[in-house]
């Protein structure tokens, strides 16, 4: 059975994993009968924001407590995982995606990646297994494998994934991206949006061509 790894980053758009985006990872891959990892780093979120607001809230929450949310509590450290016992890594995106496993909300090009999150990616990569990135996670695979990938059309983001050594191209919500020599694969999804409708479209083209990817 394939395996696939699913790095989630919190709960909730605006501080962690993206719920449609992680949900529909988890739908499209059981559907497809692979056996899923999730995992998370266990650090601390760089915020927390109230979800009907848009404000920050000043508590303290923890990413792999809250990603367990969405796991329902079948959730490993990161410090746990090893890319060989995985034949696939998935990223949902979300805004924990670039506060918590790196800081290119705050940094943009500048950013720097969680070494966990950066091992694991790197590990992937050097055993040739593919791994796929939604949404702005796009950016973590430009930042540590300079790859060809897609955040949608918006300009400056695309901007700052070529100053990280990336390519972009650009795609709308029911396309992916993929780079045929690193195995990575991108979809644009809530950067898009509008509807989850429309971002399944995307996200069921990618978990099905990194599986392929994968056999």
């Amino acid at each position: 059975m394939t395996k696939v790894g699913v790095l989630l980053c919190g709960c909730g758009m605006y501080d962690g994993s993206e719920v449609h985006e992680a949900t529909l990872t988890l739908f499209f891959l059981d559907r497809a009968g692979a056996e899923i990892v999730c995992m998370a780093p266990d650090i601390g979120q760089a915020e927390v924001v109230n979800h009907i607001s848009g404000q920050a809230t000043g508590e303290k929450r923890q990413v792999l407590l809250e990603a367990a949310r969405i796991a329902r509590g079948d959730i490993r450290d990161i410090k746990q995982v090893r890319a060989s016992e995985l034949s696939a890594l998935i990223l949902p995106g979300g805004l924990g995606a670039a506060k918590n496993l790196c800081d290119f909300a705050l940094k943009g090009a500048d950013c720097t990646v969680n070494p966990e999150v950066a091992g694991l990616i790197r590990e992937m990569h050097q055993a040739g297994k593919p791994i796929g990135f939604i949404c702005i996670a796009p950016a973590i695979a430009a930042k540590v494998l300079g790859a060809k990938v897609t955040i949608g059309t918006d300009q400056a983001t695309a901007a700052a994934v070529e100053r990280m050594g990336g390519s972009h191209v650009a795609c709308q919500v029911d396309q992916i991206a993929v780079d045929e020599e690193k195995k990575v694969v991108s979809t644009p999804a809530y950067m898009l949006g509008p509807t989850i409708s429309k971002v399944a479209l995307g996200i069921e083209k990618l978990v099905a061509k990194v599986l392929e990817l994968a056999s």
